[in-house]
């Protein structure tokens, strides 16, 4: 399954992967707020009467069905960022990989693109990612790099040529919160069908327990 948080982009597959603070960020709000209407309905008999306004804004969304999980038919791609000059990662490139890095564990059959080039040191963005990515316990045969890119555009250009040679038919898109809709609108315009978008500063630091350290 793909765990997805979503910036303002709205798609109806968009909005079904929703579900990210549901598995990892509010299992104790949750059990509160199970058993809070309980408690008022026995003292007044009315829990929807007497729930606190204060409290509503803790329950979580509804959850949405789960997506049906596409294996190597949905590709993880993630998007570059710009290197130090001495070709080391940029926090918020390494921010990119832990989103990336939890999609990758929660659906282990999909393919991982790592796009972008601007070397630094004689280092590709791409290069850097997908080291660290195989440094993390990823295998290297599941990551396809793209490392000639050196914008956006042709972020989604190349990687939607990779994805045709090895078979994917949709993708998941991590990047930015300030860059995802921009990157979205950018694969679907090279002909990417984007499933689902991730941005690193929403997903809950709890999920990074389960993943690479620092």
């Amino acid at each position: 399954m793909f765990v997805t948080v979503f910036s303002n982009y709205r798609s109806p597959a968009y909005r079904a992967r929703s579900t990210v603070r549901t598995l990892f960020g509010a299992v104790a709000v949750a059990v509160a707020v199970v058993h809070l209407p309980a408690a008022f309905a026995d003292s007044t008999g009315s829990a929807e009467s007497r729930f606190p306004d204060a409290l509503r804004t803790l329950v979580p969304p509804e959850p949405q069905p789960l997506p049906a999980l596409r294996g190597p038919a949905t590709a993880i791609v993630v998007l570059g960022y710009g290197l130090l000059p001495d070709g080391t990662m940029r926090p918020e490139l390494i921010d990119r990989l832990h989103a990336g890095f939890v999609q990758a564990l929660l659906a282990p059959a999909s393919p991982v693109i790592v796009t972008g080039g601007n070397p630094h040191n004689g280092i590709t963005e791409a290069q850097a990612m997908a080291d660290w990515l195989i440094r993390h316990g990823i295998p290297a045969e599941r990551i396809h790099l793209e490392p000639d890119a050196d914008s956006t555009v042709q972020n989604a250009e190349h990687s939607a040529r990779i994805m045709r040679e090895i078979g994917a038919q949709d993708a998941v898109v991590v990047t930015s919160a300030d860059h995802i809709d921009r990157a979205v609108g950018t694969f679907t315009d090279a002909g990417v069908d984007v499933v689902g978008a991730v941005t690193p500063d929403q997903v809950p630091r709890l999920t990074w327990q389960f993943g690479p350290g620092q």
